[in-house]
């Protein structure tokens, strides 16, 4: 029987699957120890502030040991799975309890493979030749470079790696961007070299001079314990906030108060709208493809952005600019089982509208699956959402952070409507367009939603105005 060493067990860290990610949620566990894994095998699936993604071993071997049971919150560059390299007998066990950290052992250079490329979870095989990183251990959580870099002092002192970027979660990062504060600048205090919300206040508030010592101080007051939360399980439930939802809650909580948001509505009847969705669907251009008011809803608004380019657009607070943006990645708002999410289709204004159709649907098959990638809701510039789907009239939409405009639509319904003179029975529904105030005033944002309903009333002005 083959002994099992050190030397031959490797262990696989916790990668940032996004950009500046410190933590990952492990939702579940697709091998056990003793089980045999390839190279690119799929060994996990984890949850960030994003997104779900599965996560591929980059080596052969046998499964020695899961450091982490499913449900718990692992940061990033945590080892969270040991894998021997040899082939030997496994270690029996389950996973380790939350919070605890098996050490790493020493090994060597893992050995050069020919014929296959290094791959970065969530971006695909790397396009340019890389060398493996010296290995640390389980509590450096740095950016790394495949080469040395430079570092210098920072405004405290302490050396910094150049152009290595700050670790902070996205509420810290906010505090900081609201209070203008730079956190390249800053010590990190936090665990892992991670910047916290005191680190951020402290680098705005002057340090206080240490108060005179009183001849005869008072005893201090006893300290106060909080009571423990209890609550009655069968009348009340508790969900904890974390991933995706939390990751939502801290982006709608910065946007409403750091954007003006300003609303505006428009009812339109939109039945030749949907007689036209009828058509398509007989049209063999659209076959096997999702044709619906979406689709061309989605198609009005790019048609109104190329008419009026102002609108897609965002604020650089550093910079006090607008930046215009000449492309246009449509965001659209997807409800999943772990929260909303806003992916966003890749240069939606050069699509046709087959082309809009199948990202369309490729798109809303992949959120329900729980498989969109962070990049997939990274750079988006406009979006929209579509409740109506709930039978909901309207409502007042939150800006996406960065982007200037959002369009929400309304439930469509039959309603009386006053048409070539006579009241008739038409398919109405109500739009609302959000913007942020700062860069779009009244007159363009109400350009925009006029010319949205105008192409809706009469679906034929999209080969005219295209």
């Amino acid at each position: 029987m083959t002994t099992m060493t050190q030397a031959s067990v490797r262990e696989f860290k916790m990668p940032d699957v996004g950009e500046g990610l410190t933590e990952a949620e492990i939702l579940k566990w697709y091998v056990k120890p003793g089980d045999t894994v390839t190279d690119g095998q799929v060994v996990c699936e984890v949850e960030t502030a994003k997104a779900a993604v599965e996560l591929p071993i980059p080596y052969d071997g046998v499964v020695r040991e899961l450091h982490f049971p499913e449900g718990t919150t692992v940061d990033v560059g945590t080892s969270i799975i040991a894998v021997d390299v040899a082939g030997g007998a496994p270690a029996t066990g389950t996973p380790a309890p939350s919070g605890q950290e098996p050490q790493e052992p020493q090994e060597p250079e893992e050995p050069k493979t020919e014929g296959r490329q290094p791959v970065l979870v969530g971006y695909g095989v790397a396009t340019s030749a890389t060398r493996r990183r010296p290995r640390k251990g389980p509590e450096a959580v740095v950016a790394e470079a495949s080469a040395p870099v430079p570092t210098e002092l920072n405004g405290h002192g302490a050396t910094a790696t150049a152009g290595a970027r700050p670790l902070a979660k996205p509420p810290v990062r906010k505090l900081a961007k609201d209070l203008g504060v730079d956190l390249a600048a800053i010590t990190p205090s936090g665990p892992d070299g991670i910047i916290t919300r005191e680190d951020v206040h402290a680098a705005v508030t002057p340090p206080q001079p240490a108060p005179e010592p009183a001849v005869e101080p008072a005893a201090p007051a006893p300290a106060r314990q909080a009571p423990a939360v209890s609550y009655d399980t069968a009348r009340e439930t508790r969900i904890p906030v974390k991933g995706v939802r939390r990751a939502t809650a801290a982006a709608m909580v910065g946007s409403a108060f750091t954007a003006p948001h300003v609303t505006e509505f428009v009812t339109v009847d939109v039945t030749r709208t949907m007689k036209l969705v009828e058509e398509l669907k007989q049209d063999k251009e659209f076959t096997g493809l999702r044709v619906n008011p979406l689709l061309l809803i989605a198609k009005a608004l790019l048609v109104a952005i190329a008419r009026n380019p102002e609108i897609n657009a965002s604020w650089d607070e550093a910079a006090q600019e607008i930046v215009v943006k000449h492309y246009v990645n449509l965001g659209i708002a997807a409800a999943t089982p772990r929260g909303l999410i806003v992916p966003n289709i890749k240069d939606a204004h050069t699509k046709t509208l087959p082309q809009l159709a199948e990202s369309l649907g490729e798109l809303v098959t992949t959120a329900r699956e729980g498989r969109t990638s962070p990049a997939a809701m990274q750079g988006g510039t406009v979006t929209i959402t579509n409740v109506g789907v709930f039978g909901v009239d309207t409502g007042t939409p939150i800006l996406n952070p960065g982007e200037s405009a959002i369009l929400a639509v309304g439930a469509i319904k039959p309603q009386p409507w006053v048409h070539k003179g006579k009241v008739k029975p038409r398919q109405v529904t109500t739009l609302a367009l959000s913007f942020d105030h700062r860069l779009v005033d009244g007159e363009l944002g109400s350009k925009v939603l006029a010319d949205v309903a105008a192409i809706l009333e009469r679906p034929k002005r999209l080969i005219t105005w295209a």
